[in-house]
């Protein structure tokens, strides 16, 4: 049965609902994380024919984000994320003729992912890595003619990193990462005159690699 985006983006609400409450239930059990990273530039494309595609890029820019972490093990962690972005995405379009147009581009990702923590002596440093799943949330304007629209779509993660113990409270992050988020057929957007639109039905991903670190605090007992 396939699982539309509504359902998704439902049961993603739903657990960070579960996920929040049994925290501060268990906040002996929580980590609070704060995280900034620089991300690189990304090439997309989607074409379906000679008067319906796009070719350009995602610049890459600044990302911040902010996550709950839950400890289900000392060394295994669930954590609910949300990142951000603000960025240009220069692209070329066809619309009455080849077009070019610069515009402005917000990304949100809403993730749930686990990690997998790997113990050294001291504890001061502590190596990880994981996965998640979640919500690209898109919104694309058109800064010439002041329209914009919004687009969800599935995104997946990859991340590797440490943490640097300052105190048995509060370390620092250095982390890499990879977000895709997945268009597929005829569900694919594009960039236009207008701004976006929904009319390109052919497959299409982004990949963002990100360098970064943060802050992570560990609440309760």
């Amino acid at each position: 049965m396939k699982i539309s985006y509504y359902h998704l983006k439902t049961m993603i609400i739903s657990f960070a609902l579960f996920f929040i409450m049994s925290s501060f239930v268990n906040a002996q059990k929580v980590k609070f994380n704060a995280y900034s990273a620089y991300v690189f530039d990304d090439r997309v494309d989607s074409y379906y024919d000679a008067n319906n595609y796009y070719d350009g890029k995602i610049q890459g820019g600044y990302q911040w984000g902010l996550g709950i972490e839950y400890m289900v093990h000392a060394t295994k962690g669930i954590e609910l994320r949300y990142l951000r972005q603000d960025t240009k995405a220069p692209m070329n379009y066809y619309d009455d003729g080849v077009q070019f147009k610069d515009f402005e581009l917000g990304l949100n990702y809403i993730l749930i992912g686990g990690s997998n923590y790997f113990k050294t002596a001291g504890g001061v440093v502590e190596p990880y890595a994981g996965l998640g799943i979640g919500l690209a949330i898109f919104n694309i304007k058109n800064p010439e003619r002041g329209t914009d629209s919004s687009k969800e779509k599935f995104a997946w993660n990859i991340k590797a990193g440490t943490n640097i113990w300052a105190t048995d409270r509060i370390g620092f992050k250095l982390q890499a990462e990879l977000i895709s988020a997945v268009q597929s057929a005829g569900g694919g957007f594009y960039f236009g005159s207008g701004g976006s639109g929904a009319g390109i039905s052919t497959y299409s991903s982004m990949y963002q690699w990100s360098l970064g670190g943060g802050l992570t605090i560990k609440i309760g007992q």
